[in-house]
């Protein structure tokens, strides 16, 4: 289905992210892969991940580098010329910030969370675009806190709010030059960014217990739609928010 097709996937840490998820579901498609790292210890586990699928674009990029941003696009557009689509799943927030109260939230800790979680989507998305020729689309991860208070959350909220509603403008933007840009939600996953909020398992099973579908979600739930939205398929989707959390989302009390 998309053989030929070049896709950038921002966010692989091991093989339980989300992003790995997607990026095996465009594989079995037939893209053509580029994983990028953010430092050595990342660089270690996503070259052994980039040979199981045959992937030798494998690019470092911090995103809050403007410098090593340019560098990757410079890259893509030396070896690739062009570009099909891109899934931005990064996020950060001090876990300090994430483990007091929301108001006590630090200006330098604020500043970090909306610079790597909201901000990168933007600063990756105006470069993408110059690429994609002959249209494209753009995904980003989110989580249900960036609409409703989830305990331990904190500014990571702020940052998904701030995320969600840069994929609207940024579809307003780009909408003329056919590209696409959506967020997937999805529920909460065993990932190794997961890992810092505190009480994440407690949270993984009060959500398979009231979600309609009486279990929590997975990679290959999240995979399948992140498929969907990059491909031919999801033409005429953009600016939105998918939910992909078993339902959660639409329980009250």
């Amino acid at each position: 289905m998309l053989k030929g097709k070049k896709y950038l996937i921002l966010g692989v840490a091991n093989e339980r992210s989300i992003a790995w998820g997607i990026t095996q579901a465009l594989h079995q498609a037939g893209a053509q892969i580029a994983l990028t790292y953010m430092n050595e210890a990342i660089e270690k586990r996503v070259r052994p991940l980039a040979a199981e699928i045959g992937c030798d674009t494998v690019l470092r990029c911090d995103v809050q580098s403007d410098q090593e941003l340019d560098q990757l696009f410079a890259d893509l557009k030396s070896r690739w010329g062009a570009l099909d689509g891109v899934v931005h799943s990064i996020a950060f927030a001090d876990r300090e910030d994430l483990q007091r109260p929301f108001s006590q939230t630090s200006r330098k800790g604020f500043n970090l969370a909306l610079d790597v979680s909201a901000y990168s989507m933007i600063a990756v998305a105006g470069r993408a675009a110059e690429l994609m020729t002959n249209g494209g689309s753009l995904i980003t991860l989110s989580y249900l806190g960036a609409e409703r208070v989830v305990t331990n959350y904190n500014v990571m909220g702020v940052a998904k709010a701030a995320l969600e509603c840069s994929v609207r403008y940024l579809a307003a933007d780009l909408g003329a030059r056919n590209i696409t840009v959506n967020a997937i939600s999805a529920g909460p996953i065993k990932t190794l960014a997961a890992s810092g909020i505190p009480h994440f398992k407690e949270l993984l099973s009060a959500f398979a217990e009231k979600a309609p579908l009486r279990r929590n979600t997975t990679l290959e739930d999240v995979a399948k739609t992140g498929l969907f939205l990059l491909s031919p398929n999801g033409s005429g989707i953009t600016g939105e928010t998918i939910y992909v959390d078993c339902g959660f989302n639409i329980i009250g009390l």
